[in-house]
């Protein structure tokens, strides 16, 4: 009988969940590691499989026989126990890359900083009105590994892909490969932008020559990944006429190719609202036209499309009050993009877990904005509230020590006629376990008044 191989997935969450699943259903003996001594639920989520449970000790302690590890995304590969593992023969991967090693299916992959999670329910949608049997997985909620072992031959998945997640690939490939746009976040992690843009990039690894590429021309640092990749290179801008991809012309999205160009789509016939989701249903269009996708699938995608959860996300109107959750935004740029799609006086809920973030940026935007007020929470409190005196806009601010207590402080500073914005530009670990649950929370509140 042959020798069983040993896995060790260290990091319980959703992504570590669905690596142990796919590696027992695929024969392998699992061992589950993580710094917490307790999760709720674990033994739940895994039941119908046999792993080890080692939590609370060291990673490194556990290496012995280990021929696999797979690392949850908030692990820097540059960790003590990542290296040591690596010294010692033991091949470090992410999720994705073994969800994309045990599936048949061809991945279509979004990255960049904001936009993501939009971009891939919106390309999913195309892929499924274009007629293909289709999963949307990844960082949008649900694990690649927990439905790779479904997909068969001629399948898609539309796969949301962060930088913490690409950077554990090795054979990953994407058939088609989107980049969004690159603004500053997650240097808690990276350390550097260069480290940061180095893993984003990594969606190109392997890509060849018959696959497709589609970058934001009007972002420098995106336009510039053209030369990382053999694959036919799409371009979309909001600002430009480009050589090869989509445009926008006076009201009408113009799409030129190797045929010539033709108008897809008037601007004004896309439901998401604001620019930065015309950027959104650019990008998700070139990547589904690139694979075979009908325009007439694409359209209709456009035209019907609501957008997701958490993002510019209407909650309730109550006392002449609108209430919007858009928990997804968890860096400074993407709450830019919330602030700029508002159309009435707006108190701003701000802040959360701390990713190095600098908010100068976010200030700037402010005078001319539709921000009136603006409530402060959470472990970059201080920071944000240093650089609004920075700005000269101490006087916008108040402060909460809770989460509830600054959704009530910013209804009471909300009058009729106004909007309360929960866009904290910081990701919510402080206070809660993701966006969705501090989401959640936010609707459970303003829906309770």
């Amino acid at each position: 009988m042959a020798q069983q191989h040993t896995a060790l997935i260290v990091g319980m969450a959703k992504s570590g969940i669905g690596a142990a699943k796919l590696l027992f259903k695929s024969g392998w003996r699992v061992i589950v590691n993580d710094k917490k001594t307790e999760i709720p639920g674990l033994s739940e989520a895994l039941s119908g499989i046999t792993a080890e449970y080692r939590l609370g000790e060291r990673p490194e302690t556990l290496l012995g026989g280990v021929e696999l590890m797979v690392i949850s995304p908030i692990i820097p590969m540059s960790v003590p126990f990542v290296i040591e593992a690596k010294r010692r023969g033991v091949e470090v991967v992410s999720e994705i890359e073994l969800g994309y090693r045990y599936s048949h299916a061809d991945f279509v992959c979004i990255t960049g900083t904001n936009g993501k999670t939009t971009c891939t329910a919106l390309t999913g949608e195309m892929f499924i009105f274009g007629g293909r049997h289709t999963f949307v997985l990844g960082n949008i909620g649900v694990p690649i590994t927990e439905h790779a072992l479904e997909t068969r031959e001629g399948d898609v998945v539309v796969a949301e892909t962060a930088g913490l997640q690409l950077e554990g690939n090795v054979r990953f490939h994407a058939r088609a490969a989107g980049v969004c746009n690159i603004t500053e976040d997650h240097l808690d992690h990276f350390g550097t932008m260069e480290n940061y843009i180095a893993a984003k990039c990594k969606i190109f690894d392997n890509q060849t020559e018959n696959d497709v590429a589609v970058l934001n021309y009007d972002d420098p640092v995106v336009r510039g990944m053209a030369r990382l990749t053999p694959a036919k290179v799409f371009y979309f801008s909001r600002k430009s006429e480009v050589p090869r991809g989509l445009f926008l012309r006076g009201n009408t999205v113009m799409y030129r190719d190797e045929n010539g160009e033709r108008p897809l789509i008037g601007a004004d016939e896309i439901r998401i609202p604001g620019g930065h989701n015309l950027e959104n249903a650019m990008l998700s269009s070139l990547l589904a036209l690139g694979m075979g996708i009908s325009e007439d699938a694409v359209r209709k995608a456009l035209r019907e499309f609501p957008g997701v959860e958490h993002r510019i996300e209407f909650v309730r109107e109550f006392g002449g009050v609108q209430y919007i959750n858009d928990s997804k935004g968890t860096n400074p740029d993407s709450t830019i993009k919330a602030v700029q799609a508002m159309t009435r006086p707006t108190v701003l809920i701000l802040g959360g877990f701390d990713k190095h973030s600098d908010f100068h940026e976010l200030f700037s935007h402010f005078p001319g904005s539709e921000v009136k007020a603006a409530v402060v929470l959470g472990e970059t409190k201080e920071k944000i509230l240093q650089t609004a005196a920075d700005a000269g806009l101490s006087g916008l601010c108040r402060t909460a020590d809770a989460f509830e207590e600054a959704v009530l402080l910013a209804r009471s500073l909300a009058e009729p006629g106004d909007t309360v914005l929960l866009s904290p530009a910081c990701a919510s670990w402080d206070m809660f376990d993701n966006f969705e649950q501090r989401g959640d929370v936010f609707k459970e509140i303003v829906n309770a008044f």
